[in-house]
């Protein structure tokens, strides 16, 4: 345990709490060593248990939010604005497909191919996806690109339409 002259502040190292009063070999000053409180270990027990379930919780916060902004979130979101019936040269109704494909993220992206898949009612695919190249060839951060498509497949018994994104590279 470390003690001090009140008068020259002069460090002394002792073992154990004399019950006398210490006199400084220095300056010749005698004082009386108080014990320290335990009051004072307790609060700094409590201080440092504290910041370390505050470094914890913020730890397991931080590793939480990078492993659901990496499994959930795409830098590249496509999705249809708008479908519009139109028939072709037999007067068979195809559908015509308006959609965008923008850049989420802070980083520059290659335009993936855009697929598109048809579902009827009973909620299974009905005709193969049909897949076409992006009308861009690289997003910018937060950068946005429209495409307009015609499905070849007549529209008889399409009840939904899907767009996704192929893979994507950086």
């Amino acid at each position: 345990m470390k003690i001090k002259c009140d008068f020259c502040k002069t460090e002394y190292t002792m073992s154990k709490i004399p019950a006398m009063p210490v006199k400084c070999a220095i300056c010749g000053h005698t004082w009386m060593v108080k014990t320290p409180s335990k009051k004072n270990q307790l609060f700094v027990f409590l201080a440092a248990l504290c910041a370390l379930l505050s470094a914890i919780i913020f730890t397991i916060v931080v590793v939480m939010h990078y492993r659901s902004d990496s499994t959930s979130k795409s830098p590249l979101i496509a999705s249809i604005v708008k479908t519009e019936l139109a028939p072709d040269g037999n007067g068979v109704n195809h559908f015509i497909v308006s959609g965008i494909v923008e850049n989420v993220s802070d980083e520059i992206y290659g335009a993936p191919n855009i697929i598109l898949m048809t579902y009827g009612a009973d909620g299974k695919q009905i005709n193969s996806s049909e897949q076409f190249n992006p009308p861009v060839t690289l997003l910018d951060a937060g950068a946005r690109a429209g495409f307009v498509y015609t499905l070849r497949a007549p529209s008889a018994g399409v009840k939904k339409i899907v767009v996704k994104l192929g893979d994507f590279e950086k």
